[in-house]
């Protein structure tokens, strides 16, 4: 369901609805790493949640929270192996992410050659630049981000560039949604939905939320009155008992999302299991290249396996317990004493989107 359109109430008139409200505790997920850091920047948290008795809870949002840690291993030893005829390239945050064994950051204080892009495009200058090296780019990242690798690998199709590939480590949201709403220790009364993700595949997928699990969700912008507007949605579809999906961000997101980027992900890209961070293997919730761009694909093109489990823990890190919703990153033993944004043991603790690095920078301590 679409929000209707019209001039969007003022955030004060939404505040005074949702006080009309009963106040009857309730529980909700943001399933987006901007979305937190946004209700933080806001004050939502100790202002009209503590006053509504409302819990928002952060899920696995952040896509280098989510990378696994083999995936991480794999491409830095990678790196390492032969550092003067492979360069490895992938997005800043994901550097200071450790795998089991180390990072990217790390392999590079190595030796290894490690850079840092902001768009996937930017591999294509790189490659014609350096014809002598492979270029290797270690792509993550949801909905969001793939169109841009598409786009690249097309560009990389009609150049007949041989010496760039990927390393494909996406993540899906719908399939992920799926585990969050059948936990039964989450005991969720709804999603506020990522609005970044929304634009490129709209609002249809995730409408099995409501349909299967009589869960309501809201698509949201990320100002702090898209938030509180995503709050009086939730709220009111659980007091009605009509769960829907609602698109609350219409300035950017069509039902039908955005036709030419999913045309783009279809043709380069297909379904394939995946390992999630401190969550597990979730089965269809990744990508893999089609048969078409196998000379582009890294797994092919270095005999590297692909991770879709890994069993091995991260000691005290309770980094799967924050992504799943299950606590809040004050909860973990290392939060704020040996885990900080300058010296981070977990990926939650890495990335200016995950929810760890979130409550530190807020200075939220429970």
């Amino acid at each position: 369901m679409s929000e209707a359109k019209g001039k969007r109430p003022d955030t004060d008139a939404i505040i005074q609805r949702i006080r009309a409200l009963p106040l009857r505790p309730a529980k909700f997920m943001e399933v987006c790493g901007t979305h937190t850091v946004a209700i933080f920047r806001a004050g939502i948290r100790n202002t009209l949640l503590a006053e509504r008795k409302l819990e928002l809870v952060s899920g696995p949002g952040c896509p280098v929270c989510v990378t696994a840690a083999a995936e991480i291993d794999d491409v830095a030893q990678l790196a390492l192996n032969e550092p003067e005829r492979i360069t490895v390239t992938t997005y800043g945050d994901l550097l200071r992410s450790r795998g089991h064994r180390t990072s990217l950051a790390e392999a590079r204080a190595q030796g290894a050659d490690v850079r840092v892009v902001l768009s996937a495009n930017e591999n294509i200058a790189l490659a014609k630049a350096h014809p002598q090296r492979n270029v290797v780019f270690f792509g993550i990242g949801f909905e969001t981000t793939q169109p841009a690798l598409a786009h690249t690998l097309l560009e990389a199709e009609r150049l007949k560039l041989t010496n760039f590939t990927a390393y494909v480590s996406h993540k899906l949201v719908a399939p992920v949604l799926e585990v969050l709403a059948q936990d039964p220790r989450l005991k969720l009364d709804g999603f506020v939905l990522p609005g970044h993700v929304s634009t490129i595949i709209g609002e249809m997928p995730y409408e099995f939320l409501a349909r299967d699990h009589k869960l309501p969700g809201v698509i949201a912008g990320f100002g702090a009155g898209d938030i509180i507007t995503a709050l009086y949605h939730l709220l009111t579809m659980r007091e009605e008992g009509r769960p829907q999906i609602v698109n609350a961000y219409r300035a950017a997101v069509r039902p039908e999302g955005n036709p030419r980027a999913k045309e783009m992900i279809e043709e380069v890209f297909q379904p394939a299991d995946a390992h999630w961070r401190g969550i597990g293997a979730i089965p269809r919730s990744g990508h893999k290249l089609r048969e078409r761009f196998a000379p582009f694909d890294a797994h092919l093109r270095f005999g590297l396996r692909r991770v879709v489990e890994d069993e091995a823990g991260f000691g005290e890190c309770r980094c799967g317990e924050v992504l799943l919703g299950l606590i809040n990153p004050p909860e973990c033993g290392l939060f704020g004493a040996r885990c900080t944004p300058d010296n981070p043991v977990g990926a939650c603790m890495v990335s200016s989107e995950g929810a760890c690095a979130s409550y530190f920078r807020f200075g939220q301590r429970r």
